[in-house]
């Protein structure tokens, strides 16, 4: 579910494509990727709730009427 809405972002935009940066001195060829950085906007869809499955687990991030956001397991 996820996958595909994140393949229709920008390359800038999504974590999956996003390339890594190198950030030692001098150049060396161990890369370090980038932090993803996804607006609640974008992962919650035009929603209030979307769930998240990790490992085995279904967690619930949920949009309050105050704008906040709430992680359950």
């Amino acid at each position: 579910m996820m996958n595909a809405h994140l393949s229709s972002l920008p390359a800038d935009r999504n974590p999956v494509a996003a390339p890594a940066r190198d950030l030692r001195a001098g150049g060396s060829h161990a890369a370090i990727p980038a932090v993803a950085r996804i607006s609640s906007d974008q992962l919650l869809c035009g929603s209030t709730e979307v769930h998240i499955e990790h490992r085995g687990s279904l967690y619930r991030l949920k949009q309050t009427s105050l704008g906040k956001l709430i992680l359950t397991k």
